[in-house]
């Protein structure tokens, strides 16, 4: 089983150019898009979050549920459901507006125990910016480390929604000693303003960098490092990409029964190409489609 820990929300897309554009509903939320994304791929996976009782609240579920993901972990609270409305530039990426305040997801509380069969566990985006329910998260990811789980990272950087860049750059490293598995875009990797060697001395025993178009590299502690092209593709937008590069490293090293730093230490550049070529691909289906749409196993072929 892996756990995907983290908000879930609903993304108003813009269906045509201007300010007041037409607003289409998707389901959304960076973790919200792992989780469906890892149970279309095929592996085991539960969501562990807090949604609102609303209408938003009941979509977002049933959507994990058809993606077969367990939500016996998700709490529910009367609170309306984040949104988050997304500008797509002619590139087809996106950027985000947020609704946040007195929304349900804030107020998630670490739960006593995760699911069983539990193996890993996956953090990042908006959840782990936004009080209390930050600091819930946090709590879960040093105790699902302290467990020997292993865990994986996307701080998937949303800066109109940090305060304090600087307080929030400190909080990021203090996670990195509790973090096996850390994926970030280029983007990322400057805003917060430190290397793939950097982190990896912190903690981490694999750093993921994505480019978008340009492909994805992987940073290990022995110093290698692994690169893989992107996929061309149409893009019709990129909403959700990075969600599923997510998903796809985390079920390709599940299939490897990789779940593990010292497994993570064991993979050749063989191995590394093979799995970022994988997720490479995946990204780019969701790229083919509007919305966060990722994959089912059989699009994508084989790890």
């Amino acid at each position: 089983m892996i756990v995907v820990a983290g908000e879930a929300l609903i993304d108003l897309v813009p269906q045509g150019a201007g300010a007041l554009a037409t607003l289409r509903p998707a389901l959304g939320g960076g973790p919200y898009n792992t989780a469906v994304a890892l149970g279309r791929l095929g592996s085991p996976t539960a969501f562990c979050s807090r949604t609102s009782h609303d209408a938003f609240g009941e979509a977002l579920l049933d959507g994990l549920r058809q993606a077969g993901v367990d939500v016996s972990a998700v709490q529910r609270g009367p609170e309306p459901t984040t949104l988050a409305v997304a500008t797509i530039d002619e590139n087809g990426s996106a950027a985000y507006s947020f609704y946040v305040d007195g929304t349900a997801d804030r107020l998630f509380t670490a739960p006593e125990r995760l699911p069983a069969g539990t193996r890993a566990v996956s953090f990042g985006t908006c959840s782990l910016v936004l009080e209390p329910g930050a600091s819930a998260y946090e709590e879960l990811m040093r105790a699902a480390s302290a467990q020997g789980l292993f865990t994986a990272l996307d701080p998937n950087i949303r800066p109109g929604l940090i305060p304090d860049a600087d307080a929030y750059r400190a909080r990021f490293k203090s996670w990195l000693p509790s973090v096996s598995l850390l994926k970030l875009s280029a983007e990322d990797a400057q805003w917060l303003g430190g290397t793939p060697r950097e982190w990896l001395a912190s903690g981490p025993a694999a750093v993921v960098v994505t480019r978008g178009g340009d492909g994805l590299t992987v940073f290990t502690r022995d110093g290698a490092e692994h690169s893989v092209p992107g996929e061309k593709v149409d893009v019709v937008d990129t909403i959700g990409a990075g969600d599923t590069v997510n998903a796809a490293l985390l079920h390709g090293l599940s299939t490897r029964d990789a779940l593990s730093p010292s497994a993570l230490a064991a993979l050749d550049a063989d191995d590394w190409t093979r799995l970022l070529r994988y997720a490479a691909r995946a990204a780019a289906i969701t790229c083919s489609r509007a919305g966060a749409e990722p994959p089912y196993a059989a699009e994508v072929g084989e790890v």
